[in-house]
């Protein structure tokens, strides 16, 4: 994720195309025993991911995020700073505020309760193997994901 090695996200999509962010296993946030300290959702001076409401069938009032805009700044208790990127074009549906009171979570339970966000992608289209690919994003399925891991491991 912009040059940062080895901080891994994961993209969960579902069926109807919404993608939820969250850290993936092979982040060095989940791999020591660090405890998360704080989650700041305010990632500038003027842009509080907290602030954004929305409404409706068409997500009126969402922010529009990007591939590398920043969803939250992560402290662990040793010091450590990670910035989470939505990785994702399209619009912030929803920012999982569990983690301001229980930032641990994220690091409990990734997959499920620990998520970051929830983003709506701009548009999905098909490559020519049929599959859904979202514009200028550079994912890997999870068996490329687990094969460039293994690769990562055995360096």
């Amino acid at each position: 994720v912009r040059g940062k090695p080895h901080e891994d996200l994961l993209i969960l999509q579902h069926s109807n195309k919404i993608c939820v962010i969250t850290v993936a296993p092979s982040h060095p946030m989940l791999q020591c025993d660090r405890k998360i300290t704080d989650v700041d959702f305010q990632v500038t001076p003027k842009l509080n991911r907290l602030k954004n409401k929305v409404s409706g069938k068409r997500k009126r009032g969402a922010q529009w995020v990007n591939e590398t805009s920043p969803l939250c700044h992560i402290t662990c208790n040793d010091g450590s700073k990670y910035t989470i990127d939505s990785c994702v074009k399209g619009k912030l549906i929803e920012i999982n505020e569990l983690l301001i009171d229980s930032p641990n979570i994220l690091l409990e339970k990734p997959g499920t309760e620990g998520y970051i966000a929830v983003i709506l992608p701009k548009k999905i289209s098909r490559n020519e193997n049929d599959e859904n690919t979202m514009p200028g994003v550079d994912l890997l399925s999870k068996e490329s994901y687990l094969k460039a891991v293994a690769e990562r491991e055995s360096d």
